[in-house]
């Protein structure tokens, strides 16, 4: 039986902004008019954690009222001939209920919750997260979010996806955010990569074999999959 294809797919904010999901950073950087260290750090979160809590309140709030766009249904469609591994920075699950199976998020997970002294203590977890919410040892709970300052653990697990990768496809994501930005040095030399993005922040020919599609995720996706499908013998 002849091996699928391994589609490597990397995707940011603008992958899910289409949703409806705000990306929630400003043009000045504040993240709904805070200062991200204010709710995206340990720091933030030891100086005041009812603050940091109820921001992922709102966050996970919203999640619940948006689906996945075309986009995310799209890649869905290229697992019918590909083997296809997303890695996500975002912390939403649009791409798992839209159906993809092989969904790696580096930043964490909006809808689980883990201890804040034991990190494999995981849950899943849809409704507000409050002060008092507490692990089986008494421990407070806290977003299962990577922040600021801290290491991301998945980091190597998505270093081994993409150096396997026969085809990279990056969308959505403005490549500035590390080391999330530096997985596309880890592509096997020659692998097609292509780049998905309304405001694209590289250009076609900085990296070899790369195609620049300068479209919205619900525009150039679908493209991208017809593309890719038809290619197929």
């Amino acid at each position: 039986m002849e091996r699928k294809q391994r589609i490597v797919v990397l995707t940011g904010a603008g992958m899910s902004a289409e949703s409806g999901l705000k990306t929630f950073r400003d043009s000045n950087g504040l993240w709904e008019g805070h200062d991200v260290m204010e709710v995206a750090s340990p720091q933030g979160f030891a100086k005041n954690p009812e603050l940091v809590l109820e921001f992922y309140n709102q966050r996970r709030r919203q999640l619940l009222e948006v689906i996945p766009n075309e986009g995310h249904k799209a890649l869905v469609t290229l697992e019918n001939n590909y083997n296809v591994e997303i890695i996500t920075q975002n912390v939403d699950n649009l791409h798992e209920q839209a159906g993809s199976s092989k969904v790696l998020h580096l930043h964490g997970e909006l809808f689980k919750v883990r201890s804040t002294v034991n990190e494999d203590y995981i849950l899943d977890w849809k409704t507000d997260l409050v002060l008092g919410d507490l692990d089986e040892n008494g421990h407070q709970l806290r977003p299962h979010i990577v922040w600021f300052g801290e290491m991301v653990p998945k980091l190597q697990n998505a270093v081994e996806i993409t150096v396997a990768a026969d085809i990279l496809i990056i969308i959505g994501t403005s490549m500035q955010v590390y080391p999330a930005a530096s997985l596309i040095d880890y592509v096997p030399s020659g692998t097609p990569i292509y780049f998905i993005d309304p405001r694209p922040s590289v250009a076609s020919g900085s990296y070899p074999n790369l195609k620049v599609m300068p479209m919205t995720a619900t525009e150039g996706v679908p493209i991208l999959a017809h593309q890719l499908l038809g290619n197929l013998p």
